[in-house]
């Protein structure tokens, strides 16, 4: 990669997955003199590692859930206890490491807690985190940091879970829609000043600063916005709402960021337009998705205004068959969320994938 960036003497780097970020690809590629959008190794675990995270919030006092770290399938199962209510358990069981958005689990029930805990430690050592099961909507904020400067940039409500009505097992993402409604000036206010700003400022201390986009995963509670969970990126299928509103120059932005230069810059400007974002996955997903199914009608599908990023596809021949779980991202705008979602929609029964699905109820919440 420093080899490819050297000879066509790049001129900006943007990384937009976690696991090279995790890896250090960013601070190999400042080490030669490339400004680079994406946080460096260190600033990278605040994805890569749940329990660094959690740690680092309790330090500076960032509201989250309660937590408990965990490294023995013994210790985990002693854990349970202090999130259990009379004959009542709730919690949620995260894997410490990257896990593509699918490690995490919801327990509802105590079978479902210990179920989980036995299959994190299946495959031998393990670590995780076991926090309390938090009450209220979600919503991701997104945010822009040179290492100093900060500055927001949008906000959208993903759907996790696999099927309509939010059931099934998580996902990646099965949609997505911008801006969160649920997430007033107010609260966006709160969750920058309480949340977003403490983690650079920690960051920046340490002299590992946070260069890049940071998404804040939150839970809207009755005592104000807490921290789910931090990713390094945009974040799929949330990006693809945001680009779809947003009115500035993006190159311009992302190297600013990239050069330190993000407090010159106006405050980044979005329609006021919804942009709402429908995955048409392959069968079989989040388990193993069925690959090479036939893709057509692209074409008619972007013909009133919808875009269809394309994630896992290849071309077999002349034709476009699916090669991953998450294939499609159909992405429309609209006034309101019931007119982008309607416009999404008209979009999707347009693309002819019979060996694909997708939910039929995204941005159901704010409608």
């Amino acid at each position: 990669m420093i080899d490819f960036i050297r000879r066509n003497q790049i001129g900006l780097v943007v990384v937009g997955p976690e696991q090279p970020l995790v890896e250090g690809l960013a601070d190999n590629i400042r080490a030669i003199g490339v400004p680079v959008f994406g946080p460096g190794r260190e600033a990278a675990k605040l994805e890569g590692s749940k329990g660094f995270t959690k740690d680092l919030c309790a330090r500076v006092g960032i509201p989250t859930a309660r937590y408990f770290r965990v490294t023995s399938k013994d210790g985990a199962l002693a854990c349970l206890e202090d999130f259990a209510d009379g004959d009542q358990l709730r919690c949620v069981i995260k894997a410490d490491g990257l896990a593509a958005g699918k490690g995490v689990v919801v327990a509802m029930t105590r079978a479902e807690a210990e179920g989980a805990v036995a299959a994190l430690f299946t495959g031998g050592p393990a670590e995780a985190v076991i926090e309390e099961f938090l009450e209220g909507e979600e919503a991701s904020l997104f945010v822009l940091s040179d290492g100093t400067s900060i500055a927001s940039f949008g906000s959208a409500q993903d759907h996790k879970r696999v099927g309509d009505g939010d059931t099934g097992p998580n996902t990646g993402g099965m949609g997505a829609y911008s801006p969160a409604h649920v997430l007033t000036a107010e609260l966006e206010e709160r969750a920058l000043g309480e949340i977003v700003r403490p983690t650079i400022d920690a960051l920046a201390a340490a002299g590992t600063p946070y260069v890049g986009v940071l998404y804040a995963g939150l839970m809207l509670t009755a005592d104000g916005p807490k921290l789910i969970e931090y990713n390094v990126r945009f974040g799929d299928p949330e990006c693809q709402v945001l680009m779809a509103r947003f009115d500035g120059d993006l190159v311009d932005t992302l190297l600013a960021v990239a050069q330190g230069r993000l407090a010159d810059l106006p405050a980044p400007a979005f329609s006021d337009d919804v942009a709402l974002t429908v995955v048409m996955a392959a069968k079989g997903y989040p388990g193993t998705p069925e690959t090479g199914g036939p893709i057509g009608g692209i074409d008619a599908a972007e013909a009133d205004g919808a875009l269809v990023f394309q994630a896992g596809t290849r071309m077999a021949g002349e034709q476009l068959v699916a090669s991953g779980g998450r294939v499609l991202a159909v992405t429309a705008t609209g006034g309101d969320v019931a007119a982008a979602q309607r416009a999404a929609y008209a979009a999707v029964d347009a693309i002819d994938f019979p060996s694909g699905f997708c939910r039929r109820d995204i941005g159901w919440r704010a409608i």
